[in-house]
């Protein structure tokens, strides 16, 4: 990593640096700093690409952090989803401060600070809506927004250069599960006093109109409890904790029981009826080792598995793979849940399979089974009107949503009395706030951190390079016998191959060596081989 010394914030300056998720879906993080004071919002990761091989979870780059680590006081967690709060447990040895978040995304947080071994003590710091912490220089406040999880929030950061909000991601439900409404007041009430800058949510800026409530799938589903004579499978995300009310209420309608099935969804569930944000009734709950004690017809199991992941419990139903759920011809499986995209191949490979075991493939192409979490272009364009930023930074999506959100806020705020300013910014770009106005000042190192849970943790490019090149070509090892006491060659060399080309192996043969065909093949000549020397 780069180890050259971040320099000062200069006095009077307040600087926001994104360090991941503008310009691409994901590993959300941002660093706002005012002289020695700096704060993180968010910490999240983002999946691999198919062609990272052996790659878990993608991080930013921390070099940026590493090199202010006296100066990072407190991580800031707007929500619970992966692309907000899966690095925490690779930020937090970082800096010493606090992890500020609402109570259902620290008791996400938890679970992954358990699995790399770190005592968190009493960093985790729970706050709710209304709430207001102050950090050095800057008074953080909590602001409620509706998104597909409990317990969302957006940020109103009081700096001495004036009011940042930071929306988080957000949709305006009107009609929530939990009936806890998006603030829209308080936002009106941070724009009539003025707000410096705002940065918000870009994600489904390219949709029109508004996104439609939790409660807009209740029709369909309803329609496929009734019609479904074997088990109703439904995947979904397994932070989708309305979601997955919505259907414990229909399942309670309909005589069924309810099986959480996959690692992550038994865990959320357990998490948030701990925490009263999941109801069950009793006697509904079954656990999913038992689904195969009940008649089909009685049972809905809601699954991990929506993108195709080969390890989730879908998959392995899908080809007959999973020790408790079988899927039969009488099953029907929904798919409640958005492709990410780069996803859509293995998401298309499982349903093949689950074709092939006679089972009904319901996706939101043919029913209204799932509603974004994102608020689209008309709710994008009433935060704007509400909040009446002097600066504006998109955030959340890939570069063409952010430069499209950056247009339309131009228009949104054409006649405001203040003419609105636009950074469009990148990962990396440093932000500077002043008595001057604001601009893109400098670049910080940025970048991304490949992570492999299975070994040695990170991935360099020369191991996923190699990884490829053997995934490509094959490999190809030599097999030589040398005497122990004259160190000369004992019978031929041997090839053993996997992955190459026959053209390669032939011409391997015609240089006068042999491509072993396994190697039991190989052990077996060269124990002929010695019987014959003996």
């Amino acid at each position: 990593m780069n180890q050259s010394v971040v320099p000062d914030v200069s006095p009077g300056t307040l600087e926001v640096v994104p360090l991941g998720g503008l310009g691409e879906f994901g590993m959300n993080m941002m660093a706002v700093s005012w002289g020695e004071t700096t704060v993180l919002i968010d910490a999240g990761v983002m999946f691999p690409d198919p062609d990272q091989l052996g790659v878990d979870l993608i991080i930013p780059d921390l070099t940026y952090i590493e090199e202010r680590r006296s100066r990072v006081k407190a991580l800031i967690l707007t929500h619970g989803h992966e692309d907000h709060i899966g690095a925490v447990p690779h930020v937090m040895p970082v800096f010493d401060g606090p992890v500020y978040g609402t109570a259902f995304t620290l008791a996400l947080v938890q679970p992954k600070l358990d699995e790399h071994g770190i005592d968190a003590g009493d960093r985790l710091k729970t706050v709710k809506p209304r709430e207001t912490v102050i950090i050095g220089p800057f008074t953080v406040e909590f602001i409620r927004v509706t998104h597909s999880m409990p317990d969302c929030v957006a940020l109103a950061i009081e700096t001495p250069a004036g009011t940042l909000v930071h929306t988080g991601d957000f949709k305006i439900d009107q009609t929530p599960i939990d009936g806890e409404h998006f603030d829209l007041h308080r936002f009106a009430e941070l724009g009539s006093r003025g707000v410096l800058a705002l940065f918000a949510d870009s994600t489904n800026i390219d949709r029109k109109g508004f996104t439609g409530p939790e409660i807009e799938v209740i029709d369909a589903f309803e329609e496929l409890f009734t019609s479904t004579h074997g088990k109703l499978v439904v995947a979904t995300f397994s932070s989708s904790v309305y979601r997955m009310q919505l259907l414990v209420d229909l399942a309670t309608q309909f005589d069924r029981k309810v099986a959480f099935v996959g690692r992550s969804m038994i865990q959320n569930a357990e998490i948030a009826q701990r925490l009263g944000f999941l109801r069950i009734p009793s006697g509904v709950q079954i656990r999913d080792t038992d689904v195969q004690s009940y008649a089909s017809q009685d049972v809905l199991c809601l699954t991990t598995g929506s993108q195709g992941e080969p390890q989730a419990a879908l998959p392995r139903m899908s080809i007959d793979d999973h020790r408790c759920v079988k899927l039969t011809e009488d099953d029907t499986v929904v798919f409640s849940a958005r492709a990410i995209p780069g996803n859509e191949k293995a998401i298309a490979r499982t349903m093949s399979h689950i074709a092939k075991r006679g089972a009904d493939v319901v996706t939101d192409s043919m029913k209204h089974v799932h509603v974004s979490g994102h608020g689209s272009a008309e709710e994008l364009k009433l935060v704007l009107s509400l909040v009446r930023p002097r600066y504006f930074v998109p955030i959340h999506g890939e570069y063409r949503q952010l430069s499209q959100h950056a247009r339309v806020a131009q228009r949104v705020m054409a006649r405001a009395d203040v003419r609105l300013q636009v950074l469009l910014a990148e990962d990396g770009d440093i932000l500077h706030f002043d008595q001057h106005g604001a601009r893109i000042a400098d670049k910080a190192p940025t970048g991304r951190v490949l992570i492999d849970l299975t070994r040695t943790g990170e991935v360099g490019d020369e191991v996923l390079r190699d990884r490829r090149h053997i995934a490509g070509d094959g490999v190809v090892v030599a097999v030589v016998a040398i005497g122990r006491n004259n160190g000369r060659l004992v019978g031929d060399p041997e090839l053993v191959a996997r992955g190459s080309s026959s053209a390669r192996a032939r011409a391997n043969r015609s240089s006068g060596t042999r491509q072993a065909s396994s190697p039991t093949a190989s052990r077996r000549r060269a124990w002929k081989n010695a019987r014959t020397r003996d």
